[in-house]
């Protein structure tokens, strides 16, 4: 951690009122300038706990000649499908409920 303690300038504290839409009194300035110091400080002390390592290490990589080939295959023919269903209207059909009521 770094020995000297940060500040942070006027214009960038006016930057982050206007952010974020406050508007404390002149009053309330200083201390708000210091609440702001003091966050700065905790990113200081957080940066001492950065991982040096790849993020993406932990997620396997997947070689795309491990994937399935993708093959066209023939769909059924409307004839076909027909036979399977007693009910058939304007090219669907109707098939059993497979949820019942409340789910």
């Amino acid at each position: 951690m770094s020995t000297e303690k940060p500040n942070i300038d006027n214009n960038t504290l006016d930057a982050l009122l206007y952010l974020s839409r406050l508007s404390p009194e002149s009053n309330n300035l200083q201390i708000l300038k210091d609440q702001v110091d003091q966050i700065l400080g905790y990113f200081d002390i957080l940066s001492e706990y950065t991982d040096k390592e790849n993020p993406y290490d932990a997620y396997p990589s997947t070689v795309s000649e491990n994937l399935r080939d993708d093959s066209v295959v023939k769909g059924l023919d409307i004839p076909d499908v027909k036979k399977m269903s007693k009910e058939f209207l304007d090219g669907y059909f109707q098939v059993p409920k497979v949820l019942g009521e409340g789910a």
